[in-house]
């Protein structure tokens, strides 16, 4: 006996599954074009998520061991560079390194990058990341004009290792000529690679001849601690040895660093989250809005079913199990189109985005809005479709 309710049970389903598959293709137009718009919003869905994740992946991959040392009043306003050798004697530092925002521009204001004046031999201690061969980081450290850049500006701008480009400077006004001593690429993927690096003491000296009174300045100070647990002691004591002074400082963690940057932007970060989600409402309203007129088109052949036997619950399998369908095969179109999309912007954006790619919890996510879809559009349709009586059903025309 329980077998045979069994083979009941998946003969009904059977049936069910055929009845859905044909009506899928019954309105092949209709279909098509709701199954695209579908595809359409969860690809918008997970290129927005991913957007927004990338806005914070400085962040998030940045190191626990590294702590920046700005002035307290503002990012703009330097600090002495005889800060350098208190900061080196504060217990739990390992290293020290400095520099100034540069805010060169290449040829035309378009042609922006990041671009930075560091101490060449401390800077890339505390930055194994940038990877670069042996002679390419000896041939940076030993010639004072030359500069590394990432492997992405490289291929950007067409430089070479041995090209001398020439920066226009804003902070620092005149034509910048650097060497391109190496090129270094980054040991991970998320490791930016659309940065310029030169030589500070090569800026100081133009500036003290220039505008001495800029000059022994800097813009930070990077500092290296031993452990990651020694972070907050540390930046304590580098605070509080500059407290009352003129030029006081503020210590983070690089994580924290970056994320006042992002504070700066996190409006037009929450506004793309909210238009992520309202893309997916929209679709929610026209696929309900196709699963109602299904519905209705239908109304004659539910109560039919009906009087052959078949239960609220078979019919509300039927429909709901149709805008389900349809609503997944638009997730998996749009899962399929993400990672072309997000290749296609990985390449030709390559100057605004270290990396474009998208993560296995960004696909769950797109499955998840499409699955979100079918539910809610079929939620109506179904319930109209399953209490329909049958004397009303069959006299319904059209």
């Amino acid at each position: 006996m329980p077998l045979l309710l069994v083979l009941g049970f998946l003969g009904v389903l059977v049936f069910i599954l055929k009845y859905i598959i044909r009506n899928l293709f019954r309105h092949k137009l209709r279909s098509v074009l709701t199954v695209v718009g579908v595809a359409v919003a969860v690809l918008a869905f997970g290129l927005l998520r991913t957007l927004v994740g990338l806005w914070y992946a400085g962040a998030e991959h940045a190191s626990d061991t590294r702590l920046v040392t700005r002035n307290a009043i503002s990012l703009v306003f330097p600090l002495p560079f005889s800060y350098l050798d208190r900061i080196r004697g504060v217990p739990g530092v390992s290293s020290v390194s400095y520099g100034n925002w540069f805010g060169g521009i290449y040829i035309e204001e378009k042609n922006f990058f990041a671009n930075y004046a560091v101490e060449p031999r401390t800077y890339l201690a505390l930055y194994p990341e940038f990877v670069l061969s042996e002679k390419e980081k000896n041939d940076f450290i030993l010639d004072r004009k030359g500069c590394i850049v990432g492997e992405r500006l490289a291929k950007t701008y067409g430089w070479k290792v041995g090209d001398l480009i020439t920066l226009k400077g804003t902070i620092f006004p005149g034509n910048w000529e650097f060497v391109v001593r190496g090129i270094y690429h980054g040991a991970e993927k998320a490791t930016e690679e659309r940065l310029m690096l030169f030589h500070w003491s090569y800026l100081n000296e133009s500036v003290r001849q220039s505008s001495p009174r800029r000059a022994d300045q800097v813009g930070f100070f990077m500092i290296g601690v031993k452990r990651p647990e020694l972070a907050p002691e540390v930046s304590l004591a580098v605070d509080s040895m500059f407290k009352n002074s003129l030029a006081e400082t503020l210590t983070e963690t690089e994580k924290a660093f970056h994320m006042g940057f992002i504070a700066m932007t996190e409006a037009i970060m929450v506004a793309i989250q909210i238009v992520s989600y309202m893309v997916i409402a929209i679709i929610m309203v026209v696929a309900a809005n196709t699963m109602a007129m299904t519905a209705r088109e239908r109304i004659g052949e539910y109560a039919t079913l009906k009087t052959l036997g078949f239960k609220a619950g078979h019919l509300a399998g039927l429909i709901f199990g149709e805008s389900v369908a349809i609503s997944l095969l638009g997730g998996l179109l749009g899962v399929a189109a993400t990672f072309p999309a997000a290749h296609w912007i990985e390449v030709e954006l390559a100057q605004y985005f270290p990396f474009f790619s998208v993560s296995m919890q960004t696909l769950l996510y797109e499955m998840l809005a499409a699955l979100s879809v079918g539910v809610v559009s079929g939620i109506f349709p179904t319930w109209r479709g399953a209490t329909i009586r049958i004397a009303q059903g069959l006299k319904r025309i059209g």
